[in-house]
């Protein structure tokens, strides 16, 4: 006799949620429903290991009754007992109920977006209810004397359970389509669907189909919807270039077809999955938009699409990357557990990221063309895990290319050239950043490093600066700004350099003075300094403060930055310098004015901005005048 039970209410919220909220994607709820019977395959497949009477022609139908208005999903899996389908199916998977509620209420997730959440929170089975009025379930558990039970909902608090009649084990779940579903009886849409989702599952999804044959009569042909073709479990040997550019395409989404390097992983141990990634050959036009951009790779458990935005399976800084990963351990259907909250995927995460910069270190000894072309479009983004990976920051240094001083434009060299190269003298690694080559290159402070034949790299990535903060060594060689802090020497040249600096302080003592009570706030300080062979001066800054750089950077995204006075620096041997000394003694009032030239002439000559164009052309024409009367 039929019996009544009332849904715990978590069920009961998310019942609500399902029948009387409008989604983008009802589709998703095939999806589920066909994942659930190939776990349930699975099990009993794996039951008949050490239970041979269990085995047989494993198989997931669909069936379609335009008459009856009903779509069945069957399966000859491992079934359920009454008590098992009560677990089950009236309680089903309650952390992963509140978990999915409570996402929804503190993230206030858009409705588009709840389909794929659905599978990721364990509660596929209640989908059915997007579509379905009503859902009745019949099932038989396998190598049980159990009776086979009938399960009963129509999603309005409460579900009816019985005892059945059902010759072969496995579950049938009949749902009675709502009106505006009728869509979900055509063999077109079921197809499209699978294709979509479960193409990969590795037994055939049948679905009979009625043929009209030429006199008339009608007769019905199976037909099966999935190729079971993943081309991620194919040896690399077997899958065609062809083949990579149209998978790449498919997994793209910004219409491109060129890749740079297909990896295929196939990892046993702790963690058994295999996976098919791509680097592709040319950056998406959204790819520093994040807002807009997917990011993640496409997550299948035993063949069944999960998700085309797993963002636990690959750091932020690989975002590039695209590709398929499919798990053999993480759990699927209803004990499927949150994502975000795996371990596996952690240990997942941990090889890809491992294979992926391998490849790329490959790449970068043995076909450099290729890598430059690669770092030129992603090399940005690359440069970010320095900063954030600390387990693999010094694999992202090798990996990392700038320009630099002694080379081409254009031309990319690693850090292992740069260190290679250097002079035996030479202790530090040399950079500057900036905005852009040119004004990196016309910098005064390069002057000395020029005239030793020291190189210097070009960082003129927005992000260099930022990276930079926690970049201090490599081949147990510090990094040294050029830009920043005291210039210091060694040996008998830091004895001549202190010797002339002295005799200048001593000797200009009083025009220094001068020019700071000219610029006041404007500087820090002013100083003569060795840094200098043929500019009068530059400005600097002072040890871990922000470059001018950064600080634009910080100002063109809103945020409030302290601004950084920093040191103007003067050239001892410069003539104009004696020149000043000269004007100040014949006591010319417009020290001002050409204390204020000289400072934006050194920020003329980095690459900055002036903070008064027009008081800079004026005072320069007033200068001119005085000097051609």
């Amino acid at each position: 006799m039929a019996r009544t039970q009332s849904f715990k209410t978590e069920v009961s919220q998310l019942l609500d949620l399902m029948i009387h909220s409008l989604y983008s994607n009802k589709d998703i709820f095939l999806r589920e429903l066909v994942a659930n019977a190939a776990d349930a395959i699975d099990k009993a497949r794996f039951e008949s290991l050490t239970r041979p009477e269990l085995a047989r022609e494993w198989a997931i139908r669909l069936n379609a009754d335009k008459k009856a208005n009903t779509l069945t999903i069957a399966d000859n899996g491992i079934g359920m007992t009454e008590e098992e389908v009560i677990e089950n199916i009236g309680t089903i998977a309650q952390s992963g109920t509140r978990a999915f509620l409570k996402n929804l209420a503190e993230q206030k997730t858009a409705a588009a977006d709840i389909p794929e959440l659905i599978g990721q929170f364990g509660v596929g089975f209640y989908s059915a209810f997007m579509v379905a009025e009503e859902v009745t379930l019949l099932t038989r558990k396998a190598g049980s004397d159990a009776p086979a039970v009938r399960w009963s909902s129509r999603g309005e608090g409460s579900f009816e359970i019985d005892t059945a009649e059902k010759a072969e084990p496995g579950t049938e779940i009949t749902l009675k389509l709502r009106p505006g579903s009728e869509i979900y009886l055509e063999p077109w849409k079921l197809g499209e669907i699978i294709q979509k989702y479960s193409d990969f599952i590795a037994y055939p999804i049948i679905l009979p189909v009625t043929k009209t044959n030429e006199d008339k009569t009608e007769t019905v042909e199976e037909r099966v919807l999935n190729s079971r073709k993943a081309i991620w479990l194919r040896k690399p040997e077997e899958v065609t270039d062809e083949e990579h550019k149209s998978f790449f395409s498919h997994l793209s989404n910004w219409g491109g077809s060129e890749y740079l390097k297909a990896i295929h992983i196939a990892a046993e141990g702790a963690s058994e999955f295999k996976a098919l990634l791509y680097i592709p050959a040319t950056a998406p036009f959204n790819l520093l938009m994040p807002d807009i951009q997917k990011k993640g790779l496409q997550l299948y458990v035993r063949r069944v699409f999960i998700t085309d935005e797993c963002k636990e399976l690959i750091p932020d800084y690989l975002r590039f990357i695209r590709g398929v990963v499919d798990s053999s351990d993480l759990p699927l259907n209803v004990s499927r557990e949150i994502l975000q909250e795996n371990p596996q995927l952690l240990k997942i995460q941990k090889a890809i990221v491992g294979r992926v910069l391998g490849e790329l270190r490959k790449m970068q000894e043995n076909e450099p063309e290729k890598y430059a072309k690669f770092f030129r479009e992603f090399g940005r983004i690359l440069k970010e895990g320095i900063h954030t990976d600390r387990a693999n920051q010094e694999k992202l240094k090798a990996l990392a290319m700038y320009e630099t001083m002694n080379n081409k434009p254009g031309e990319l060299i690693s850090l292992d050239q740069y260190v290679q190269a250097m002079p035996p003298e030479q202790t530090e690694i040399y950079y500057i950043t900036g905005e852009k080559r040119e004004s990196v290159a016309s910098s005064p402070v390069l002057e000395y490093y020029r005239s030793k034949g020291y190189d210097v790299l070009f960082m003129t990535d927005p992000i260099d600066d930022w990276i930079m903060q926690s970049m201090f060594q490599y081949a147990k060689k510090n990094f040294k700004a050029v830009a920043k802090g005291d210039f210091e020497l060694t040996g008998k040249d830091k004895e001549d350099l202190d010797r002339k600096i002295a005799e200048a302080d001593r000797k200009y003592a009083d025009l220094l003075e001068a020019l700071r009570k000219a610029l006041g706030e404007e500087v820090a300080t002013i100083r003569f300094s060795g840094r200098l062979t043929d500019s009068p001066c530059c400005l600097v800054t002072e040890g871990h403060a922000l470059s001018p750089h950064l600080e634009r950077l910080f100002k063109a995204m809103n945020q409030d930055v302290p601004v950084t006075r920093r040191i103007l620096e003067l050239n001892p041997d410069h003539p104009l310098i004696a020149a000043l000394e000269n004007k100040r003694q014949t006591g010319d009032g417009a020290i001002e004015e050409y204390a204020r030239t000289l400072y934006d002439q050194a920020l003329l000559s980095e690459g900055s901005p002036i903070p008064d164009p027009a008081a800079f052309a004026r005072r320069l024409t007033e200068l001119m005048l005085r000097s051609v009367r």
